[in-house]
């Protein structure tokens, strides 16, 4: 039976270290990347650059838990305790390309449904949610189906952007998004997520990432394979 304290959630306030030590991710025989060792300090702003195909998305996966990787190991450490890996899904909130929000639902109740798994931001409601994503009550009582890429992006950032957790991973966020949204994006991130360890993927699209202190090239992991 799983002891209950190491089911609850870390509120975003605290501490979180993440470690990728000799990472290594193969598909077939291909190696996408080898020996990445990574440590991402609490509360830094980190961007992962490259191409298309480079591995950036494959690296988010890794650590959000997505994939395993084929050689060395992912951990997580929060106020100096370690995280099982079971466990670590609970200490992250993500969004990317590839994750699908529940067409069927409107964003209202995409937002009631994370609720039962993952707690938002402490003192917000549900109607404060809709109401910093901007996306006004109507739309966000549509069904998501209906509602345009950028709207469904702005959803899937909301989401990620204001759950309680101290690990935020952002896979191309501003694909979809015009200019306002991007600004409202930069705002967002500014008000709400400075307390956040923060690892953006991007192909060197500027306003995804200028508030991060860290580059990463991922293209430098993908030399002297062996």
């Amino acid at each position: 039976m799983k002891n209950p304290e190491n089911n609850q959630q870390i509120s975003s306030e605290n501490q979180i270290l993440v470690y990728l030590e000799n990472v290594s991710k193969r598909f077939l025989s291909a190696w996408i990347f080898q020996n990445l060792s990574l440590e991402i300090k609490p509360c830094t702003k980190q961007a992962i650059l490259g191409s298309n195909g480079s591995g950036k998305s494959t690296l988010l996966q890794l650590i959000a838990g997505f994939q395993t990787p084929t050689r060395g190991n992912i951990s997580f450490n929060v106020n100096g305790k370690q995280i099982e890996n079971e466990f670590q899904y609970q200490q992250l909130s993500i969004s990317a390309p590839y994750l699908e929000l529940i067409e069927e639902f409107s964003f209202y109740e995409s937002i009631v449904h994370q609720q039962q798994f993952k707690s938002f931001l402490p003192g917000l409601s549900v109607d404060e949610i809709i109401d910093i994503s901007e996306l006004g009550k109507q739309n966000a009582l549509k069904p998501i189906r209906v509602c345009s890429s950028g709207m469904k992006q702005r959803m899937k950032l909301t989401l990620s952007m204001l759950a309680d957790c101290p690990l935020l991973l952002l896979d191309e966020p501003c694909s979809n998004l015009d200019k306002r949204a991007t600004e409202w994006y930069s705002r967002i991130i500014s008000t709400y997520c400075s307390q956040k360890t923060i690892v953006v993927c991007s192909n060197d699209q500027q306003d995804e990432f200028s508030f991060c202190n860290e580059i990463i090239d991922i293209e430098k992991f993908k030399k002297n394979y062996v």
